[in-house]
Formats: C-alpha cells, structure tokens, sequence
C-alpha cells in the first residue's frame, strides 16, 4: 500500500521536484511521466526506484505495480503538493524514478545497423524527443548523439518522444572523432547543407548504400562545416523558396521516410 505524505519538504520524495536533470543523470537516474511511458520504460527492462502519485489513484495504476517487486515504495501526495509539480497536467497523476541502463558501445550499434541518425549538437531537449520518436517509427536503427547534445532521458525528451527513446538503441560519441568512427565501420555519412553540390533525398545513390548515416545539426547554426566537407553526400529537402530551412525534427521525419525505405521492407 502507498505511503501517505502531507508535507511537500518531505525529503522523500524532493527528488521529484527539486533535483535538476543534470544531477539526476549523474546519479544514473531518470523520471518518467504518465503510465503510458512507465510501461514503455518497464517494457525495456528499465529498473523502477519509486513511485510518486495523486492520493487516492492507487487502484488506477496498479496495473504498474503489479509488474514491479511486492516491495516497491509508492509514495502518495495529496492533491495540493502534487498540483504544485511542475507540468502537473502532463504528468496524468503518477511520476516514476528509475535507474538509467548501460548503452550498447558505438561499436556493437554500428556493426548492427544500416541505417543510423546522428545528431551533432542537437541541444533541444524536445528537438531529442522528436527525432527519437521519428527514429523509432520510420525504421532506424539506432540513434548517436555528440556528447554535446541533449540528453534522451531527460523528462521533457522522453515526453516528446511518448518513451520512444526507450524503443530505439542510442549511445553518445564524441563530436571530435565521430566522422572517423563511422568512416572505419563502412558508413557512408549524409549531411543536411545549402550547397551547389547537394543532392536531393531521392538521389538513387544516396538511397542505395548498404549502411548510411544521416546527420542532423544544431537547431540555430546547423552542422559545422568540418562535417559537411567530409560528408559522403550533402543533401537538401526540396521546398518552397521563400523558405530556408526546417526544424531539425520536422526535417529528420522527411530523411528518415525516404532512406530508411529498405529498413521497412517485410515489416
């Protein structure tokens, strides 16, 4: 049964309202919002600490704790302190604290994949969220973000994602040598740039490599230069000419749909 709080200083349950994203990730721990994305988060072997609900819900997540250890502490708020959480309409009544899970290595992600996006300097956490979510719908393989980018597993991107960052693997890699790494493992890589040598997404060969990765950038410069010079292929998304460019997300969801045809093929 739930532990009943009054007091919202309990330091119990502070780390749902007062720990920053930063020192929950050192820390090796995640929250998760809703049942829906605790059931995304549990479905991948994610490891629950607590529970954090709206007093008297118990019975309307018990479908959750059924899949946990008989243990597993479930703290109950009354409705003025959980009314105070930030983003309390998004959180549908129940926050989950868990422990984070040891990625896959760059290796074992790139000597299974044939098609992978890599986000260089992608800051946005609800950018994250999106292409995550896009990744694991159209067919990717895996996901690698330069040790720049936002974190998946902060709550605002694993939101946005509705837990699909759970459903795809993902590991960092540094900005400073990743080219080379994709290089060593067979992969042609592809850049979103304005250039006079940019091809479009259709481009036959493009399409037809074996193993592609798909490079997004940051969502205010775009990708550095550097990377764009030792791209493969620089490619464009044909679009009206009053207008420069797409969100990263938005943009992620046209390459995907286009180069990851193969992935779909007999699914």
């Amino acid at each position: 049964m739930p532990v009943r709080l009054n007091q919202k200083d309990d330091e119990r349950i502070e780390i749902f309202y007062k720990t920053n994203e930063r020192e929950l990730s050192s820390r090796g721990l995640f929250i998760a919002e809703s049942s829906l994305i605790i059931h995304r988060a549990l479905n991948k072997g994610y490891e629950p600490v607590c529970f954090l609900i709206e007093e008297d819900t118990y019975d309307d997540f018990k479908d959750v704790f059924d899949r946990c250890d008989s243990d597993i502490t479930v703290y109950e708020a009354s409705d003025e302190i959980f009314r105070s959480l930030k983003g309390y309409i998004l959180i549908k009544g129940i926050l989950g604290l868990f422990k984070r899970k040891e990625n896959k290595s760059i290796d074992e992600i790139l000597d299974n994949s044939n098609r992978v996006v890599v986000m260089e300097n992608v800051e946005n956490p609800a950018n994250v969220g999106s292409i995550f979510r896009n990744a694991a719908a159209l067919y990717a393989d895996a996901v690698i973000l330069t040790d720049d980018s936002a974190d998946p597993l902060y709550k605002r991107s694993i939101r946005v994602s509705m837990g699909n960052v759970f459903n795809i693997d993902w590991c960092y890699i540094s900005k400073d040598n990743y080219m080379n790494i994709l290089m060593k493992h067979n992969y042609k890589t592809a850049s979103f740039a304005l250039r006079d040598n940019s091809v479009e997404l259709e481009d036959q060969g493009l399409n037809n490599e074996e193993k592609l990765a798909i490079i997004m950038g940051s969502e205010g410069y775009g990708l550095d230069d550097k990377t764009i010079d030792q791209s493969d292929y620089v490619i464009r998304i044909d679009m009206n000419s009053e207008v420069d460019s797409l969100n990263v997300a938005s943009a992620s969801a046209i390459a995907l749909w286009q180069l990851c045809k193969n992935n779909r093929k007999g699914k």
